[in-house]
Formats: structure tokens, C-alpha cells, sequence
């Protein structure tokens, strides 16, 4: 009796401790939530600003001026998301070693050999311009919200850390952040092209790397297929195998880049341009966006998406331009040749063919836990060496967001831009990641601009090659903004963009290519756009949340013939009976579009390994890892290989079949079987449905971090989502639409907006996942903040 008697007073103290400390968590939790209503002061402010919210957690910011505006920014930013904030400074500036230990070393120093906190340093200045007492009232924001938490961002307490001060430059580094996300800096497609020109033969060579696709929708020029299947006197592969390349799931359907397009007033029922823009990205919670609108002075009213760590909204609408940006995938990196003039190493031969010293920096890498680490950065007139060739020889890497004056604050200027054309000119000097601008004035109407710095090359190159200095390739500063691509008023009154090939001819070999998306989406927008003489907001919504796969109903009535000609139990029938009928598109109820999807990623995989068996059979099997001087075997992107696989699937030539296959059929085949047999690890084919394979992952950062049964509390539901991509509505578990609006200037009240993950990093707040649902479902739901919830009043202290 007394051990039992014992045993329950145990058990009720442990209950007792449990509920205390999950108490002391929830509460400790609780002081770092933003504040939300009343008076708080705020150091700096020339006169009282008012932070209102609304039941999403929109902020609108009522302001006298603009540097007070961005104060009041950064205050709120910093309350609801300093920790995001933190991330992508750290990610730009090679610190996150500081944050998660000695697992980020290695990442640490791919992008510390960029050294760009120090390049922000030497010209902070020139950056800045005109804006630089915007970003010390924004950074003063930033750390005075800081402050007033009255206790550090939560998961600061997870790590054992504290968050450091925010400073000016930081903002820089969070737009370096989005180079790095949008941008090749490694320049690893471009050394990949490089090592197969020199081990495959031309002919495959050629076919692989054509630029132009028929699926193509550019704005200037036509689709072509200009592809040339080489002949049986040319190359023959019968004697060789394909080498089994350890392809990355669906390496050839990743879901990538943006859309937007805009229709001219002429098509819609008042004149108005409405302008629709979807910028996809990785999701997490919460998302990288924040809603904001600023309201400024007796006249400026801006409203949209802006990044915290930034004072600027990125893209949205101000009552007289709305604008929004997809990633260009332009060639903004080059590989300099350098030949060292002595076996040490401390100096080169310059374009003069003069020996020069090599320029030597060492970078500090703290780690938390454990010592600092070192890195050696060699540094050459062209950039910093990041490979070697041999001994006498590496290559420097020089990237546009390397140079002075490829960042600023110019999108500041866009957004106060009163009419399409001062918005263009205003973007003519912007420094921001090479994108597709997408413009519409309140007069009804639309331009594309190419908003980029363009480096100015010299020399007779082929910049897709590692350059030649001594041969008189070079950077010469940059192109004039005046001579970027452009498109004012087109006569078809439609713009659109996706990732894609946009322009031809001298503009194209101006742009060039860093690895275009596969063009079924845009031609996708392009056609819904055609078909319609009369659009509103709720139409161009519909465009972008379309999953139709128009360019693969001809790949399941391939599935579909060969499994007509094929033996009754062969895994052809097999796919083909799991759902006898196509369903036209992505969506989560379909099996056949997952059936069908599979196969083709299968056999345009085992395309691709055979067309490559030359450069692994030239290259050596032993080099098997990814290194300066071993081959890779993960191939780069070809941006037409769609017209290359089915080319060769409806020509069949036998030539061009490495011994593996005893003919084409048989390649359909043995691709059916890798496919049921994957599927089917997970029960009876005919319930494999799209949805099950694209189920929502969209989590916080540190959610990883936590055991199984705490993760969900740090993600989104696990919403089954139709879409995918090379369609529209790009969808995958953790990567999508980031943001979605679609907006008229003078009508902001009818435009649309979608945002996942919600408003705010704190999973106690109110905006945590607010508006998410919204996103999963395409419910349409106002562009602008709704009724205000929240009011908080910032007064001059």
C-alpha cells in the first residue's frame, strides 16, 4: 500500500513538473510575440506613425515621410520575422556556421569566396546613393523592434543564441540572397557544358545543347525546332552501354521560376491593364514575403509583397504602375582562364601577358560550438579562383553580383513611378537579380523590360567557354540600361513570361542562356491569353492557377499505342490499364497523369544516360564524383531535350541505341517496369494518384530540428495540391507560387492576392498560416488589407 501510495504521489509530482515547465515554454514563447495594438515609442521618427493590421496579418503603415515609413518597416519586420531576416544574411554572407555549427562549414565557405559582406563594405556608398538614410532609419527600425520584444525571437532560444544587430549593409546582403536563389553562382552548369564539349561528339553535342525548342513562347522571334538527329555515319552507339546516370528524382520536371503576363487596356471592358505575377520559389513557413501596404505623405499609396530585411516593396501595384518580375535565367557568370606564372601560385599572367600577384584574402568563419575556420581566397582581376584545370592552370569566376553597382535600391524608384514610362526609365539603373519586369499603367498600358546590369563582355568569345584573356575577352563595366530588351505596347496587346526563351536573334546571343525553363508553360499562358478577346481580374487568376498538361497527352497516347502492340502482361498494359483514360492535367484525384508523368521522366532518363555514354566512356567510369577535374555524372539541364526524346521516340533510329535496349520498344518497356515497380512499392497502381506523390511539406526552417510528434506544429497541413510543373499552376510539396497577385492600377480594390505559409514566424500569433488555406484552395481574396483588426501607434520618443 505505502508503494503504491508513493507510486501515485510520483506520478503527480512528474504530471506537475510537466504542466509547469510546458507552462514556462508557453509563456517565454509569448514574450516574443510582436505587439499588436496601443502606443509604443520609437526613437527617430519625425512624427507619429500608425501600424495597423488587418485579419490576415497585412500591415499598413500610415506615415508622414518616407524615411519614417521605413522605420516603422523595419520595426515591424523585425517583430514578426527577424529570424527569416537573419537567415538570408547570414545565407548571403557565408555566417550560418555562427547559427547551426560546424554542419554549415561547408556551405559557409562556397559562398564566402564571394566575400561579398566586405564588397558591401568598399562600396556601400555607390549602393546606397540617395537611399542611404532610408536604410539607417530602416536598420534603426530593425533593432529598436528587436528591443522591444521582451524576449528574443523564439527560435534564437532553440539555438542557445542571441540575434545580433542589424545593420545597413545587412539589407544589401538579403537582396545577395535572392542572387543566390535565382542565379547559377557557381557557374556549375557552365563547367558541366564545358566538360562534355571536350568528351562527347559534336553531332550529340550539338543536339543536346540547341537553345531553341518548338515548345518555345518568346515574345520576339518564333518556336524552332532547329534539332538535327545526327546520321548513322556520324556516330553510332550500338557497342556502347548507357552508364545508369544516378539521376535526381524528376531531374528533368523540377518545378522552376515564375509567370506573369499582363493584357493591355484594350482588352478589358473599362481600359484598365491588369497585371498578373506568380514568383515561385521554395515555401516554408512562414513565407518569404510579407504583405504590406505603405501609405506615405498626402499622395503615395503602394501596396504588394516586400522582403523583410529590405525597406522596398518587390513587387505590387501604387495606384498608377503595377509591376511584378520572373527570373530571366540569362547568363550573368563567366569562367576567366588563369595561367599562374610561377609554381607557387602568387602570380598570373594578365591579358598584357605581364605577371601580376595574385590578390590573397583570408576569411573568418565562426563556428558556433567549436574554433573558427579559415578559408584562403585567391583572388585574380576576373574574380576568385574556384577551380583548378592542372597545375599551371584554373579557372576565376567572375559573377555579376560580384561587380559594383549590380545591387541597390532602385526598385524604390519603380515603385513610386507615377506612369509607364518613368517606371521603365526608373528601372533602367535598378540593380536587382536579371528578371522579366512586367509593367501596366492607369492608362491601360503594359511594357516588358529585361531589368537587369548586363556585364559589357569585349572580345570575339563564346561566353558559354571558359574565356580567354590573353585573346582579348574581357568585362568591360556594363551595358548602358537604355539597351536592355524591351517591348512597349505590343500590337497584340498580351505579354507573358515563364522561365523561357523571351527573345531571338542579337538579343538572345546578348542574354544568352543559364538554363531556360522548358517552354510548355509559357506556351500554355500564351494560348489562354489568345483565346480570350475580353479579360478581367478573375480571368487572369484562372491563367495561373490552370494544371492542364497540354505537352503530355501526346506521351500518354504514346503509353497508349505501346501498350496496344505490347504482350498482355507486359508493364506497358499494365500502366496503361491502371487508368485507361486521360484526364488532361494535373490533378489530385489522377491516376494517369502521375502513371504517365513517371514514364515519361523515365524514358526521357534513360535517353539522356544513352546520348551520354560517349563522354563516360571518353572520361573514365572512375570519376564517378562531382570535382574539378572528374566528371559529373548529373548532367546540366538541356533546355530542348523534350524535342530531342520524342524526336528520337518517333524516328527510332537504331543508331542512336546503346546495347542495353535491343530496339526502341523495348526501351518503353524496361522504362514501364522501373515505373510500376516504384509505384507499386506503395499498394495497387490504380490508386497512385497525383495527390498522394504532391502532398504538401511546407514547414519552418527549424522544424527538421524537432522529435516527429513537435515537427507539425512548425508546418503547414498536409493538403494534398493539384498542379506541377511545366504547367501554369507550379505546384510541388515544397515549392510554388510564393506569392500571387493579379491587379489593375486605380483598381487595387478588385485585385486578387494569394500568399502560403502566412504573415508571421511566430507559431502563436494569429497570422501563423493566415491566408494559406486561401492559397491551396485559389479562393479569391482582396489585393488590398482587409478591415483593420490591429492598430499599434508608434510616437517619436
Amino acid at each position: 500500500m505505502a508503494l503504491l501510495t508513493w507510486t501515485k504521489r510520483a506520478l503527480v509530482a512528474l504530471l506537475l513538473i510537466v504542466i509547469v515547465l510546458a507552462a514556462s515554454i508557453y509563456f517565454l514563447l509569448r514574450g516574443s510575440l510582436p505587439v499588436l495594438d496601443g502606443a509604443q515609442s520609437l526613437q527617430g521618427l519625425s512624427q507619429a506613425v500608425q501600424v495597423s493590421r488587418d485579419g490576415n496579418g497585412t500591415v499598413t503603415i500610415t506615415a508622414a515621410n518616407d524615411a519614417d515609413s521605413a522605420r516603422a518597416l523595419g520595426y515591424v519586420h523585425a517583430q514578426e520575422r527577424y529570424f527569416e531576416m537573419d537567415l538570408l544574411r547570414r545565407s548571403a554572407a557565408g555566417e550560418l556556421s555562427a547559427l547551426f555549427g560546424n554542419m554549415a562549414v561547408e556551405k559557409d565557405k562556397s559562398i564566402r569566396i564571394h566575400r561579398l559582406r566586405a564588397r558591401i563594405r568598399d562600396h556601400f556608398a555607390q549602393m546606397a546613393g540617395k537611399d542611404a538614410a532610408v536604410l539607417q532609419a530602416y536598420a534603426d527600425g530593425v533593432n529598436a523592434g528587436l528591443a522591444d520584444l521582451s524576449v528574443r525571437p523564439w527560435p534564437y532560444l532553440l539555438l542557445s543564441t542571441k540575434p545580433e544587430a542589424w545593420q545597413p549593409e545587412d539589407s544589401f546582403l538579403v537582396g545577395y540572397a535572392m542572387f543566390f536563389d535565382l542565379q547559377d553562382e557557381s557557374n556549375e552548369r557552365e563547367f558541366k557544358l564545358w566538360q562534355l564539349k571536350g568528351a562527347l561528339p559534336s553531332p550529340i553535342y550539338a543536339l543536346l545543347t540547341e537553345t531553341q525548342s518548338e515548345w518555345d513562347a518568346p515574345l520576339f522571334g518564333e518556336p524552332k525546332n532547329a534539332m538535327r538527329i545526327p546520321d548513322a555515319d556520324r556516330i553510332n552507339l550500338n557497342s556502347m552501354s548507357a552508364p545508369q546516370l544516378a539521376f535526381q528524382p524528376n531531374r528533368q520536371a523540377e518545378a522552376v521560376g515564375s509567370n506573369n503576363f499582363a493584357v493591355a487596356g484594350s482588352l478589358t471592358r473599362d481600359g484598365r491593364a491588369i497585371v498578373a505575377d506568380d514568383m515561385h520559389l521554395g515555401l516554408r513557413a512562414p513565407n518569404i514575403w510579407f504583405r504590406a501596404r505603405l501609405l506615405t505623405g498626402s499622395d503615395s499609396d503602394v501596396s504588394g509583397f516586400t522582403l523583410p530585411g529590405i525597406p522596398s516593396v518587390i513587387v505590387g501595384s501604387n495606384r498608377h504602375v503595377a509591376w511584378g518580375f520572373t527570373n530571366s535565367y540569362g547568363d550573368f557568370t563567366d569562367f576567366f582562364i588563369v595561367r599562374w606564372a610561377d609554381a607557387a601560385r602568387s602570380s598570373y599572367i594578365n591579358a598584357e601577358g605581364k605577371a601580376v600577384p595574385v590578390r590573397r584574402f583570408q576569411e573568418r568563419i565562426a563556428v558556433k560550438g567549436g574554433k573558427a575556420v579559415m578559408l584562403d581566397v585567391n583572388e585574380t582581376e576576373w574574380g576568385p579562383v574556384t577551380r583548378d584545370v592542372d597545375k599551371r592552370v584554373s579557372l576565376a569566376l567572375r559573377w555579376v553580383a560580384q561587380e559594383p553597382g549590380a545591387l541597390n535600391l532602385g526598385l524604390n524608384s519603380v515603385s513610386h513611378s507615377r506612369s509607364l514610362d518613368e517606371a521603365l526609365l526608373a528601372a533602367e539603373s535598378t540593380g536587382i537579380p536579371g528578371q522579366n519586369l512586367v509593367i501596366g499603367d492607369k492608362n491601360g498600358r503594359i511594357a516588358w523590360r529585361l531589368t537587369a546590369q548586363m556585364p559589357k563582355r569585349a572580345g570575339n568569345c563564346d561566353k558559354r567557354m571558359p574565356m580567354d584573356p590573353t585573346a582579348g575577352c574581357t568585362w568591360n563595366g556594363w551595358l548602358p540600361g537604355a539597351e536592355n530588351p524591351k517591348l512597349v505596347d505590343p500590337p497584340i496587346a498580351r505579354l507573358w513570361t515563364a522561365n523561357g526563351r523571351v527573345v531571338d536573334g542579337p538579343w538572345l546571343d546578348l542574354v544568352g542562356n543559364a538554363g531556360y525553363a522548358f517552354g510548355a508553360r509559357g506556351t500554355a499562358i500564351r494560348e489562354n491569353l489568345l483565346a480570350k478577346k475580353q479579360f478581367t481580374e478573375k480571368d487572369l487568376l484562372a491563367i495561373q492557377t490552370d494544371g492542364r498538361a497540354p505537352f503530355l497527352e501526346r506521351w500518354w497516347q504514346k503509353l497508349d499505342d505501346a501498350a496496344g502492340d505490347a504482350a498482355a502482361d507486359s508493364a506497358l498494359r499494365t500502366l496503361r490499364d491502371a487508368d485507361p483514360s486521360w484526364d488532361g492535367g494535373a490533378k489530385i484525384d489522377s491516376v494517369s497523369y502521375r502513371i504517365t508523368r513517371a514514364w515519361r521522366l523515365e524514358v526521357s532518363n534513360r535517353i539522356e544516360e544513352m546520348l551520354l555514354a560517349p563522354a563516360i566512356e571518353r572520361l573514365g567510369r572512375e570519376a564517378t564524383k562531382p570535382g574539378p577535374n572528374g566528371f559529373d555524372y548529373e548532367a546540366p539541364g538541356f533546355t530542348g531535350f523534350e524535342d530531342v526524346a520524342w524526336a528520337l521516340l518517333e524516328d527510332q533510329p537504331k543508331h542512336l541505341l546503346t546495347r542495353d535496349y535491343k530496339d526502341w520498344n523495348d526501351l518503353l518497356e524496361q522504362s514501364a517496369k522501373t515505373v510500376q515497380a516504384k509505384l507499386s512499392e506503395q499498394g495497387p497502381l490504380k490508386d497512385r494518384t497525383w495527390g498522394e506523390r504532391n502532398t504538401a511539406a511546407i514547414c519552418h526552417p527549424l522544424a527538421a530540428a524537432l522529435p516527429a510528434f513537435a515537427k507539425s506544429a512548425l508546418c503547414m497541413p498536409p493538403d494534398q495540391l493539384a498542379g506541377d510543373a511545366d504547367m501554369a499552376l507550379v505546384v510541388s510539396p515544397n515549392f510554388g507560387a510564393s506569392q500571387r497577385m493579379v491587379v489593375s492600377p486605380g483598381h487595387e480594390e478588385d485585385g486578387i492576392i494569394h500568399m502560403p505559409g502566412g504573415q508571421s514566424g511566430h507559431l502563436l500569433s494569429p497570422f501563423w498560416g493566415a491566408g494559406h488555406a486561401d492559397w491551396v484552395q485559389h479562393k479569391p481574396t482582396p489585393f488590398l488589407p482587409g478591415n483593420t483588426e490591429y492598430t499599434l501607434t508608434l510616437k517619436p520618443r
